[in-house]
């Protein structure tokens, strides 16, 4: 039995997006004007090239048949790969900013890594669920008590897919979308009933490659040098935590109001792509600060409460991982900006400036209601 759209889910995402896109519009404006000589370059370039595509993709995503997704899914990430090794080739990769990370064709350019989070969360919740089908066990616990060929037949493969998009984005380099998707996959592992101790020993071995990755790099080393001496270098490696800080403190309880924002003449880097919050609560204040984070804690409820209802093992998984991968993005996001956590880099879901995030949050949010709707 099918059942409807889910109202709470669809309305709450589809006020993020909206909300997000006239926020958007208000703090670029005025950058806008500076570089095209009009106000409206960047909001139309986020329609056109992320929330038009997003929309579309979404709808798709609703309507597709989740037994035929978890057959074809292995194709969809082969092609993800593909695409992840074009960002190094010289006719179609760029580079910014010392990152090889992005495809450009004509006005449209694309992150690859970003479309990994959402295929790496569908192919291992199908091969998770493929693999519990064949074993024809209810869980993990009755796999291992098997003996050591399960582990090896489930764990080592399940450590060999996360070395692989290790290896790739660490050479764009992209650690921060590595930790997003490492930590969404391991959270997906866990849930599906996994030993605990596969869980902490992939943790650990984790912690231990951040660790070394910092070390190698001096630019990573410095953001956690700022991160725990924020007034060390106010005006050079700390100015971004420093003036994010000072949007943030100057909001007071209720902001300054829409559009009333200082810190976007200039004064905070990347005020509308990584540092979004910094303005926004700014203008609104810790009382919208507030209600931000907690719509945001909304659609982890919402999300989970979706992969409860479901008995596919595929949906249940894919439903859990999409909805860790959002909300734990975006209070990165919130923390890395707020001083909470090491600056990251990574997009705010559904406010920052950028069609390629956008577009695959909103394929999450299709893939939700389509999880919903035959749950």
């Amino acid at each position: 039995m099918k059942k409807h759209i889910n109202y709470p889910l669809f309305f709450l995402a589809v006020f993020l997006v909206g909300f997000g896109i006239f926020f958007l519009a208000i703090i670029s404006a005025l950058s806008s004007l500076r570089q095209f000589g009009n106000t409206n370059y960047y909001i139309i370039h986020q329609l056109k090239f992320g929330l038009l595509p997003g929309a579309l993709l979404g709808f798709v995503a609703y309507k597709f048949p989740l037994h035929y997704l978890k057959k074809i899914i292995p194709i969809f990430l082969f092609l993800n790969f593909i695409l992840l090794l074009l960002v190094f080739t010289p006719f179609m990769g760029s580079k910014f900013w010392g990152a090889q990370r992005w495809i450009n064709i004509g006005e449209f350019i694309f992150q690859p890594s970003e479309l990994l989070k959402i295929t790496s969360v569908l192919y291992l919740s199908a091969w998770i669920a493929s693999k519990l089908s064949e074993t024809k066990q209810k869980d993990w616990i009755s796999i291992v008590k098997k003996g050591y060929y399960n582990i090896i037949y489930l764990f080592i493969p399940f450590l060999i897919f996360l070395t692989i998009i290790s290896i790739i984005l660490i050479c764009q380099p992209d650690i921060t979308t590595l930790g997003i998707i490492g930590l969404t996959l391991i959270f997906i592992y866990f849930s599906s009933g996994a030993p605990f101790w596969h869980t902490a020993l992939t943790i650990v071995g984790g912690i231990g490659g951040l660790l070394f990755l910092i070390t190698t790099k001096s630019y990573r080393l410095d953001r956690w040098l700022v991160f725990l001496n924020p007034g060390a270098d106010p005006l050079g490696k700390g100015l971004q935590l420093n003036q994010s800080l000072i949007a943030i403190g100057s909001g007071g309880f209720f902001g300054k109001g829409l559009g009333m924002s200082v810190q976007k003449f200039g004064f905070l880097p990347q005020a509308m792509t990584d540092s979004i919050f910094a303005i926004y609560a700014e203008e609104t204040g810790i009382f919208g600060s507030f209600i931000l984070i907690s719509l945001f804690v909304l659609f982890l409820y919402l999300g989970f409460k979706i992969a409860k209802k479901t008995d596919d093992k595929f949906a249940k998984l894919t439903a859990i991982g999409i909805t860790f991968w959002i909300t734990f993005q975006a209070f990165i996001n919130i923390s890395s900006v707020a001083g909470i956590f090491p600056l990251s880099g990574i997009p705010l879901p559904f406010f920052s400036y950028g069609g390629s995030h956008l577009i695959n949050e909103l394929i999450g949010i299709g893939l939700l209601l389509n999880i919903s709707k035959n749950g």
